[in-house]
């Protein structure tokens, strides 16, 4: 009897694991053609209808120099040693010498957007050309004329005259749609090297690079690289939903990172640049700041979300609307503001005169504000994105004590200082063991009330120098000792 249940017990298990290894294999069969069937067998259909509206562009700029060879060889002479300057200071008769020109040529993509011959690119790959030529993909060339250039949007508008009748054009899609994991197509000239396809995903929204005003870029690993940049990124649909403008590299080659202007905003300067030639902006008034995970759970939030206003600019349409500082924006014309960066884009594409509709957090509670967009001066911020100058210098960064964080961080409300919001991996600050959630109080015996004051005295500091920090950490004080490295 006892045989007979062993026996039974051994053939259940292997039943059970036998059905576990077949029901495990379907499973990742199963997944397997999932993404199979989520990832296109081929994308040559697609460039192919797509090839013929994307264009080489190669500009020539004649550049002067001065034929003096110490000039040539030297041209910063205030650099060199005294010894060398006296050396190479030859008679005054070299400095109305004759100077010598040069051809420099350059070399980007660009994407047809009418069938009249408008053409799109970047800013930086047609300013300051004394010409502009355009090859299609049937090898003709075109001479090209500049329409209007925006510099803040690294965007140009080009023409030229159909030769042959109407031209390929593209179809303009939905960069609000794209959602992080889409496949994406990028088609232009790297290096030179025509009608080169490259695809990959979306691999982020709304990044800021270098510190750009109007950031929201599209970030992806699709190949992009030097001549890339004013070429067209296609979703699968076949529509433009960015144009390629920057990668980010150490070595000035494709490392699986480039950024794309979205459509939705390069749509709105192209249409200003083909009617006016320039481009006018909206005006918000805010300086802003990233939610940090502190700020967010005082605020209720579930996540960090927004732009937290950290000054407004007297008589800005945000002053006359009621916008305060210590607001955290998270929505603007009904579009949600989930990264700091996204809010100037947001601002800038907005008409002005238009009444838009803020939402935002103040005191734990969501309130609207219909504010009337204003006017961008060229010596105006739409809504900046507060910097402060400790990120390189000493490897942190900084933000405002607001009274929400404050409690949070169960510290008074008039507290003096400035929080560290971030702390740099391998930085002179983490080496000193400073951290995320510390007050900076003083500074080489100096108190800081608040970030304007913390930047002055950072701004004047160099290589070298080393800063007598106070920090307050909890309940307790401590001096630290920091080193300006860079």
């Amino acid at each position: 009897m006892v045989h007979k249940i062993q026996t039974r017990s051994v053939c259940f298990k292997f039943i059970t694991i036998t059905l576990f290894i077949f029901f495990t294999a379907l499973s990742l069969i199963n997944t397997k053609s999932a993404i199979s069937a989520l990832r296109p067998d081929t994308f040559a259909d697609l460039a192919e209808k797509l090839g013929p509206t994307v264009v080489n562009i190669y500009t020539t700029q004649t550049v002067k120099t001065p034929s003096s060879p110490h000039q040539f060889m030297f041209p910063d002479m205030d650099e060199l040693p005294e010894q060398f300057r006296r050396f190479f200071d030859f008679p005054k008769r070299f400095e109305n010498a004759p100077q010598r020109e040069y051809k420099r040529t350059s070399l980007g993509s660009g994407v047809i957007t009418s069938a009249d011959g408008y053409i799109l690119t970047n800013n930086h790959v047609v300013q300051d050309a004394d010409e502009v030529n355009v090859t299609l993909s049937t090898y003709e060339e075109y001479e090209a004329k500049i329409i209007g250039k925006d510099p803040k949007s690294d965007l140009a508008l080009i023409k030229i005259e159909p030769k042959n009748g109407p031209l390929p054009f593209v179809e303009i899609g939905d960069s609000d749609k794209l959602r992080v994991g889409d496949w994406v197509m990028a088609i232009g000239n790297p290096f030179g090297l025509e009608q080169t396809v490259t695809v990959g995903i979306v691999s982020a929204k709304g990044r800021s690079i270098s510190n750009e005003a109007y950031g929201n870029f599209i970030q992806t690993d699709a190949s992009i690289n030097p001549g890339n940049s004013g070429g067209p990124l296609f979703n699968m649909e076949g529509k433009m939903v960015g144009v390629n403008t920057a990668i980010f590299s150490r070595s000035g080659g494709n490392i699986g990172i480039g950024f794309a202007i979205p459509v939705n905003m390069a749509n709105n300067v192209k249409a200003q640049l083909k009617e006016h030639g320039s481009v006018t902006r909206g005006w918000l008034g805010v300086m802003i700041q990233q939610v940090s995970p502190e700020i967010a759970k005082s605020f209720g939030l579930e996540r960090p979300i927004g732009a937290l206003v950290g000054e407004v600019s007297p008589d800005s349409p945000a002053k006359k609307a009621g916008i305060e500082q210590g607001d955290i924006i998270i929505k603007f014309m009904g579009k949600e503001v989930a990264q700091m960066s996204m809010l100037p884009a947001m601002v800038a594409q907005t008409p002005v005169g238009e009444k838009a509709e803020v939402v935002l957090i103040r005191d734990g509670k969501e309130q609207k504000i219909i504010v009337t967009i204003g006017k961008l001066e060229d010596d105006q911020a739409i809504a900046t994105i507060q910097q402060d100058q400790s990120s390189q210098k000493l490897g942190l960064s900084v933000q405002k004590i607001t009274p929400e964080l404050a409690k949070s961080l169960d510290i008074d409300e008039d507290t003096d200082g400035v929080l560290i919001s971030s702390v740099e991996r391998n930085s002179t600050a983490m080496e000193a063991g400073l951290a995320r959630g510390d007050i900076i109080q003083e500074i080489n015996r100096k108190k800081i009330k608040d970030i304007k004051q913390f930047n002055e005295i950072i701004k004047n500091t160099k290589k070298g120098d080393s800063l007598l920090l106070l920090i307050k950490r909890k309940s307790h004080t401590r001096f630290v000792v920091l080193k300006i490295t860079n």
